[in-house]
């Protein structure tokens, strides 16, 4: 609800505090008193286009300051918290315009943006006018509108998860074909390389033993006839019969050296048991020296087998068991690659028919509501006198999508036998006036949280019809706030607030002004309404009877 709209220097308004109500709010005055700049400055604060030039002359900047009250689950609360602004049940925007053009907007004294206001105007307040084509006129909006009066939240919920779940399938399905398909242009390489692969069965670790083994093999014949040397030289012909005729000699001579050749001996005897060890491990290193030419040129065929796959795959050699395994993969999503399509379509098929079944449900839903508002509207539109014309909701095929697959339009048709069309190309400026109030009567069902706002929506009506046009409006107050600029005194007189715009002269200004009527005043101005300029007791007493009506 808006509580209150301070202005400060804005065209003609010096200094202007207004403190609004729950409730009907009435505004009237001349025209020409500035009424519309009231509707420019709420406009402004709110972020709306509109006259470039706002700064009263004189002045170095004008500000606007709107403070509205937020219940609980108001929906301006998710915008707020979107922006990064904390949660409160007052909001207060304030907009500044300097005289060099440049504007300054603030929500609860933080900096904002003007596409924040604009998001926030949006769940504060619906303006509706003559020339509205932000509301109920805009045909884009009317399917919103028609589901909010069916009730068909829980519906939409339902078939905008059955379109995501639908999205989702055939996502999966594009992916594991576009995957299948590139996999196929590839299948003659696949099943070459496995069977290459499967062929060689390559071991992790494999190249580096062969690699070793080889450099073994080609060393060895290279140093065979030393070894063999050295053998023969540890052997009986060599050191061993040699250090063998010592002891025997030495044994023979140690019974008359009184002990001095027994640790000599001793350490001889030692010796040849080392040696005989090193004879050993000689012999030994011949025997494995003893290399088949053969078995090198298999050695060196495997390795350079290996390593040839690994140039052409450009993989290291340990990685191609790993790249062979990734290749069986391949080639077994290709062998089941048909049936996985299948279980894929199938699933998308089962998505679309849930969607489907969703998106009927919402349909008969909304055929069903289409049909209530219609007989609604013809209820309305009779004591508005309109009773000739025809309103009918018209739902059409639309493209499937989140929200279904219907397009909804309000359509209208002046007199009886008249082709049916959209409100703002059939209607006249009373009639569509008239259209929109019984519109917005019969789309209202409880308070929104938003502010109403109707712009001389009573032009060109009078007597019977501006009774039933505020009785309407005051019937819209009940459920929450409104606020009417009217020139119509029937109008003015079902107000539960009344305000009046008038011009003053200041020092040689024209400046507005706005002051709260009640009691006489508020008589008085009924009676001017009623009566222009003279206002006579006579007009006086019909605008008693008509505040008593």
């Amino acid at each position: 609800m808006l509580r209150s709209l301070d202005i400060r220097d804005i065209l003609i308004i010096d200094r202007l505090e207004l403190d609004f109500q729950p409730g009907l709010n009435v505004l009237t005055g001349e025209t020409g008193a500035g009424k519309s700049i009231l509707l420019d400055s709420l406009g402004f604060v709110l972020g709306w286009r509109g006259r470039a030039e706002l700064v009263r002359t004189g002045a170095e900047q004008g500000e606007v300051t709107a403070v509205f009250d937020l219940r609980d689950g108001h929906p301006a609360h998710e915008v707020l918290a979107e922006a990064g602004f904390p949660e409160t049940d007052e909001l207060i925007l304030r907009r500044v315009n300097s005289a060099d053009g440049r504007k300054t907007a603030f929500v609860n004294d933080r900096r904002t943006s003007g596409e924040i206001l604009r998001r926030l105007s949006d769940t504060l307040v619906e303006l509706h006018g003559q020339q509205d084509d932000r509301g109920l006129l805009n045909t884009r909006g009317h399917r919103l509108l028609l589901d909010d009066y069916a009730g068909a939240a829980a519906l939409l919920s339902s078939t905008r998860a059955a379109w995501r779940a639908v999205g989702a399938a055939r996502k999966a399905l594009q992916e594991a074909e576009a995957a299948l398909a590139s996999i196929r242009e590839e299948e003659d390489f696949l099943r070459h390389a496995t069977t290459e692969l499967d062929a060689l069965d390559p071991q992790p670790g494999e190249e580096a033993q062969l690699d070793e083994r080889r450099r073994l093999m080609q060393a060895a014949g290279r140093i065979r006839e030393d070894v063999s040397r050295a053998h023969a030289a540890l052997g009986y012909d060599g050191a061993e019969g040699m250090i063998s005729d010592a002891m025997r000699w030495l044994d023979g001579a140690a019974d008359q050296a009184e002990g001095r050749l027994d640790a000599p001996v001793a350490a001889l005897g030692r010796a040849l048991t080392e040696l005989g060890e090193a004879e050993q491990a000689v012999a030994d290193a011949l025997e494995a020296m003893d290399i088949d030419p053969r078995e090198l040129e298999r050695v060196e065929e495997r390795l350079f087998a290996i390593r040839g796959l690994a140039r052409k795959h450009g993989v290291a050699p340990d990685e191609l068991g790993d790249f062979a395994a990734k290749l069986r993969t391949q080639l077994a999503a290709l062998d089941s690659g048909a049936a996985d399509l299948k279980s894929l379509q199938a699933a998308l098929a089962e998505a679309e028919r849930a969607y489907d079944a969703e998106a009927g449900k919402l349909s008969d839903l909304r055929q069903k509501a289409a049909g209530k508002l219609d007989r609604a509207m013809s209820k309305e539109l009779a004591p508005l006198k309109m009773e000739r014309a025809a309103f009918a909701t018209e739902i059409t095929a639309a493209d499937p999508g989140p929200e279904g697959r219907d397009a909804v339009a309000f359509t209208v048709a002046t007199n009886p036998g008249a082709p049916a069309g959209p409100l703002n190309k059939i209607a006249s400026g009373g009639e569509l006036s008239r259209f929109l109030l019984a519109l917005k009567v019969c789309l209202t069902g409880t308070d929104s949280g938003v502010t109403l706002i109707f712009d001389e929506i009573d032009r060109g009506v009078g007597g019977a019809t501006a009774d039933a046009v505020g009785r309407r409006l005051e019937s819209l107050a009940h459920k929450g706030q409104v606020l009417v600029v009217t020139h119509s005194p029937q109008v003015a007189a079902r107000g539960a607030h009344h305000w009046q715009v008038a011009k003053r002269v200041s020092k040689g200004a024209t400046l507005s002004q706005v002051t709260p009527l009640e009691g006489t005043g508020r008589v008085d101005e009924i009676a001017r309404m009623l009566a222009g300029d003279t206002i006579t007791e006579e007009a006086r007493g019909a605008a008693r009877a008509l505040l008593d009506g």
